[in-house]
């Protein structure tokens, strides 16, 4: 049975493309549904007002948009030193007043590993209709094409910059998925990607698994799973400015 809300707006989460808009088309990472929904919406929650007009203008090339972009109502997601209660139930006045407003991520599927879940939290508090729809998650993604364990899995977010504190988080986290047989993944802001794999090669037990997920969906896109031992005599040449999910499963 559906629970009944007290507001008439809902909150559309809207998942964008992992990959530059102007680099692949967007139905391959979109679809249509999707793309229909979001060509309906006037008013937004986003993390950045240009990358969010820019795919907004990939919409409009293959749905257009119902009111033109520049009548768009952009809310910016405070940092998240702001975010708050009453800044979080600010941003969905629209909803509130019964328009629905539409929810951005950067890339891929909102709320994970994203400021947009305080807004969600907000929405359930205040009785507006929460409504996901479909699109990429470089989380899911990048798990079903490691080879690892997808019965039991942790998504660890960041792990600490310090070298000496993510070097010991990376072996507690190899300890629990000894334990429980459950694959851990994380990721990093792209320009420490090489350092990460590097930190994981060194700590991990040469005969864990170790997936490196690179630039999903877009030109670039490669998944590799190896044990350590292999990595270490393989070797990889990360790149530096492309999103990467890093996966391991203790052997």
């Amino acid at each position: 049975m559906e629970l009944p809300t007290t507001q008439d707006g809902r909150l559309l989460l809207v998942p964008t493309p992992l990959a530059d808009v102007s680099q692949t088309p967007l139905s391959d990472s979109l679809p249509q549904a999707t793309i229909q929904a979001a060509s309906t919406l006037h008013h937004w929650i986003v993390e950045n007002a240009k990358t969010a007009r820019a795919f907004l203008g990939a919409i409009h090339a293959v749905s257009p948009l119902q009111v033109p972009l520049q009548q768009h109502v952009m809310e910016v997601l405070p940092k998240h030193s702001q975010l708050n209660r009453a800044s979080t139930r600010a941003l969905l006045q629209a909803a509130q007043n019964g328009q629905d407003i539409g929810l951005l991520s950067e890339a891929g599927a909102p709320c994970i590993a994203d400021p947009g879940a305080a807004v969600v939290a907000a929405a359930h508090e205040l009785g507006i209709r929460v409504v996901p729809l479909v699109g990429p998650s470089s989380i899911l993604l990048g798990l079903m094409a490691s080879g690892l364990d997808g019965q039991r899995f942790a998504f660890q977010g960041y792990l600490p910059v310090q070298a000496e504190a993510r070097d010991a988080t990376i072996r507690a986290l190899e300890r629990e998925s000894a334990q429980r047989h459950q694959t851990q993944l994380c990721i990093e802001t792209p320009y420490r990607n090489a350092s990460l794999l590097l930190a994981m090669t060194r700590v991990l037990q040469p005969a864990t698994r170790l997936t490196v997920a690179c630039g999903l969906t877009g030109p670039q896109a490669f998944v590799r799973t190896r044990t350590v031992e292999q990595w270490r005599r393989e070797g990889i040449a990360m790149p530096e400015k492309i999103p990467t999910l890093f996966g391991f499963l203790a052997g």
